[in-house]
């Protein structure tokens, strides 16, 4: 929606023509920007809490330069970039100013949101070959505006490494579990942690992890209550789901007043 059209809508408010939910409900379905290439939703902060992200897999390097600069100039002040190489990263830096993490291979253009809850999510990795996909996880969550704490080769080859750990799994409100192989590690903090357990399965693994679907299934079959799974490799995603619950204003409890039974 251009400006013109909001300012016109703000008066109509104003007038009394129109109420303010309607105002809001139109800003909501408001359209997007056609660039031919790639239709950008400048409102989704509005009806989501978050502006778009972009996906930088199979988007050329001027693809990208477009669509971030297009946004800056509507006003996003923070922009993510996921899936991004090295190469690309190169290429769009020249053009606008791009800040990129080789690990995850993320960007960000403009300001990331500040720690704005008191929870914190914790990101787990069963080992060190999933921490390119559990940093995915990191950036995307710190940057909605997340207190994140890491928590990475804790898996179950060696319990104790985790068990030493369990004053950072008691305290969390959120916990990510990245984990290839066979994917054990979300059962295992499941059945510790009295928080929403997201687990992220990896590709990393021998033949028979089938690219990730192994840890995937174990996952999906974990015996542990509170564990969601979302696709293989998606730490954006579980950042994501991880932040909505984050900030989700808890209600103040009364001591004094007992659960009803």
């Amino acid at each position: 929606m251009e400006r013109d059209n909001i300012l016109a809508l703000l008066k109509q408010v104003k007038n009394g023509a129109i109420s303010p939910e309607q105002a809001l409900l139109n800003l909501k379905l408001s359209p997007f920007e056609d660039l031919g290439y790639a239709k950008i939703d400048y409102h989704r902060a509005i009806r989501q809490g978050s502006h778009e992200v972009i996906y930088g897999s199979g988007k050329t390097a001027e693809q990208i330069v477009g669509i971030t600069s297009a946004m800056l100039k509507e006003g996003v002040l923070g922009i993510l970039i996921t899936r991004m190489t090295p190469e690309k990263a190169q290429e769009v830096e020249k053009f606008v100013p791009l800040i990129y993490d080789k690990v995850s291979q993320i960007g960000i253009v403009g300001e990331k949101n500040l720690c704005d809850t008191d929870g914190v999510i914790v990101v787990a990795t069963a080992g060190t070959s999933d921490i390119p996909v559990a940093e995915e996880a990191v950036i995307t969550a710190e940057f909605l505006g997340n207190c994140v704490e890491r928590l990475y080769d804790v898996g179950v080859s060696g319990i104790h490494r985790l068990l030493s750990k369990m004053d950072v799994i008691m305290s969390a409100r959120v916990i990510i579990v990245v984990a290839g192989m066979e994917g054990a590690l979300a059962s295992v903090i499941g059945g510790l942690a009295d928080c929403p357990i997201i687990a992220v399965p990896t590709s990393i693994g021998y033949g028979a992890n089938f690219g990730g679907v192994s840890a995937l299934l174990s996952m999906l079959n974990s015996c542990a209550s509170g564990v969601s799974v979302v696709n293989i490799d998606n730490g954006f995603g579980a950042a994501y789901q991880a932040s909505m619950i984050n900030h989700i204003k808890r209600s103040e409890k009364n001591e004094n007043t007992l659960p009803r039974m």
